[in-house]
């Protein structure tokens, strides 16, 4: 995904989990395959090593995975990425609320809280009845003013 940060484009790289969670962000002016290279490493030392691994058809992706020794592990194809595709709907709302950004720190920091504030209050409204959904975000909103609180 691409943001502008004072007209100049930047790459924000951010991997999701199976259920569509955002694991962390990760900024950079290029996207090329040192730029995937430091995301992939970054992300599998601190999440470790995926059993499968779904991305888009960017090339680098391939070279950088060649490096690492798990090129048998990726999975690229016409559907497999809407996952990914789909965390970053919700980010690109709040970035055209807020009117882009000026700095790169202000883009990672609104990345990072956005991306776990999202993560916490988000459930799959779709795939539960109505009071259960309800009864989750009573018990996320406690837990959040639990932890805004202490």
């Amino acid at each position: 995904m691409f943001v502008k940060i004072n007209g100049e484009q930047h790459y924000l790289w951010r991997p999701a989990d199976h259920e569509g969670e955002v694991l962390e962000s990760y900024v950079t002016k290029a996207r090329n395959k040192k730029a995937a290279l430091k995301f992939l490493k970054k992300s599998m030392k601190r999440h470790g090593r995926p059993h499968v691994l779904v991305t888009d058809n960017l090339r680098s992706y391939g070279a950088a995975m060649k490096d690492i020794g798990n090129a048998d592990k990726q999975e690229t194809g016409r559907w497999l990425n809407n996952r990914a595709e789909n965390s970053h709907l919700p980010f690109q709302g709040r970035e055209r609320a807020m009117q882009r950004f000026r700095r790169m720190r202000s883009l990672r920091m609104f990345a990072a809280v956005h991306a776990s504030v999202f993560s916490h209050f988000n459930s799959q409204r779709s795939l539960t009845s109505r009071a259960y959904c309800k009864l989750n975000r009573a018990a996320a909103l406690a837990e959040w003013r639990g932890l805004c609180a202490g």
